[in-house]
């Protein structure tokens, strides 16, 4: 499943209408703007300059904020090539001296630093040392972007469509591979050359271009979730150029594997367990105990709805997919569990509106339309620097696999996520792009990585793997629920972390709090 930053549901349909992107309403250009010179005026190849020293044309935004746009080499290694745009928001320090840019991802891949930047929970001590800087990655939203699906009813069909025979059949597999072979195809039609340079390395590339414009001499960063890779990769190329950076709800590299997706599958099982506990013990629960027995019931009723034909208000048909998808939107975050019963208790009453309000805030669909393009980035990268699809597990028996790996919900999970991938990457057209061949980011200073132990998306154990793997790595362990932590009011994690950016401390223990 896709991994980025959460927030909570808040009641009624509309609040829940962007939830894992980090997105919120277009932020519009209030006009003006002034052109200024910043760089560093570091010392790269000719080639490179126009990148590394460009001019920068700030513009207000509104929220306090000002934008502004950067060109980037669609190919690094072809720099005289054809450019992409990539799009910023700062939020200017309020000390007016401040240590540097901060700049903020909150994961995905997909998910858009530029708006979620605006609803930033730092510390006044960061806001008032750094500027905070939101960035849409290439592909992503406002910077130049992989285009696949223009119709949203082509969407519809790849991420809501039922099928005419079961899932598991290989009726169900041969119609599989026809959709997302249509996906593959109007990527590489629509996208054109920057479909083959979305992967991660390339982001990094773009971000120490960023670093050098805003004129930072070395880069300071807050990766969340997916984010926690694109720091990883910076690091590991750019150890010298590093700064202060958290890494918080930690992917394991490499990125794209069978075995890490299975272990997140196990990680959403785990998650689930944790909220039927508490459905149980809280009353009113629409499973009976013990823990396994509602779990099993639970698992049994997402399945039911396979060939029962419940439609939308728009008209949709639900499936087990879909139920799978709004059980995974409410698990990262612990303040929506109770929409995970809203769900099961409308289910059991044949009413499908509430796993298609979570489904949709899972995919940014909104009356029809979708916010972004998230969804296509996510599959884009995995396809693009990943092994599903092309490693030796084909699609039947990943899908025994992750339901072993997890029995109750993560087998479901995996029908709206594992499978399309599968699908789509064991046709992608590219070839895989060059990445580090280790991740310890030699001879970078002090890093944090943040670990939650019951967290779903990222499982603690990447973490803790990422912390050691790293040779300047630092682990903060939360001993909670939920996909990420900080800004999210935990002062045991926040303080730590608010005395590193501001002050520059390193914990010298972990918290485990």
């Amino acid at each position: 499943m896709r991994s980025s930053r959460p927030v909570a549901i808040v009641a009624g349909v509309a609040a829940v209408a962007m939830l894992l992107a980090g997105c919120s309403l277009l932020t519009p250009v209030l006009g003006g703007g002034k052109t200024v010179s910043t760089h560093t005026d570091e010392q790269v190849p000719p080639e490179l300059e126009r990148f590394y020293k460009q001019d920068v044309t700030w513009r207000g935004c509104g929220g306090g904020r000002d934008c502004t746009t950067l060109i980037a080499p669609v190919d690094w290694a072809e720099p005289g090539g054809d450019t992409i745009e990539i799009a910023i928001s700062r939020h200017r320090a309020s000390s007016g001296t401040p240590i540097g840019s901060l700049l903020i991802n909150p994961g995905g891949p997909g998910g858009s630093g530029f708006d979620f930047a605006q609803g930033f929970t730092g510390s006044a001590g960061v806001y008032a040392n750094f500027d905070i800087i939101g960035f849409d990655p290439r592909g992503v939203g406002r910077s130049t972007p992989i285009i696949c699906f223009e119709d949203d009813a082509d969407r519809d069909l790849m991420i809501y469509g039922t099928y005419d025979d079961p899932y598991g059949s290989e009726g169900w597999a041969e119609e599989l591979q026809k959709r997302q072979k249509a996906w593959v195809d109007a990527c590489a039609e629509n996208t054109g050359e920057l479909l083959a340079h979305i992967d991660t390395v390339s982001v990094a590339r773009d971000m120490d271009m960023m670093r050098a414009v805003l004129g930072d001499e070395k880069l300071h960063y807050l990766g969340y979730s997916f984010g926690t890779y694109i720091g990883t990769v910076y690091a590991e190329l750019f150890p010298e150029k590093v700064g202060r950076m958290v890494l918080d709800g930690a992917v394991e590299p490499p990125f794209g594997g069978f075995e890490e997706l299975a272990t997140q599958m196990a990680g959403f099982d785990s998650a689930f367990r944790a909220y039927m506990q508490d459905c149980l013990s809280s009353g009113g629960c629409p499973f009976g105990g013990p823990v396994n027995n509602a779990m099993g019931e639970a698992r049994a009723l997402a399945l039911s709805v396979d060939g029962k034909g419940l439609k939308s208000s728009d008209g949709r048909v639900l499936d087990s997919a879909t139920v799978g998808t709004g059980i995974a939107l409410a698990l990262y975050n612990e303040g929506n569990w109770p929409y995970i019963t809203m769900m099961f208790e409308g289910l059991l009453r044949d009413d499908p509106e509430i796993a298609f309000l979570l489904a949709d805030s899972y995919n940014g669909r909104e009356g029809g339309t979708y916010a972004d393009r998230s969804l296509d980035v996510y599959f884009a990268v995995n396809c693009a620097e990943g092994t599903i699809g092309t490693d030796d597990i084909d699609l039947q028996e990943g899908l025994a696999l992750m339901d072993e790996k997890g029995p109750y919900v993560g087998g479901i999970l995996a029908l709206d996520d594992y499978a399309l991938l599968e699908a789509a990457c064991s046709q992608w057209p590219y070839q895989r792009p060059e990445f580090p061949a280790e991740f310890d980011a030699a001879g970078a200073p002090p890093i944090l990585v943040i670990g939650t132990t019951n967290d779903p998306a990222t499982p603690y154990a990447q973490s803790v793997a990422l912390a050691e793997m790293l040779e300047s790595g630092v682990l903060l362990t939360y001993n909670g629920e939920g996909h990420t932590v900080y800004g999210n009011g935990v002062a045991c994690i926040d303080d730590a972390v608010d005395a590193y950016f501001v002050e520059g401390v390193v914990p010298d223990r972990d918290p485990d709090c």
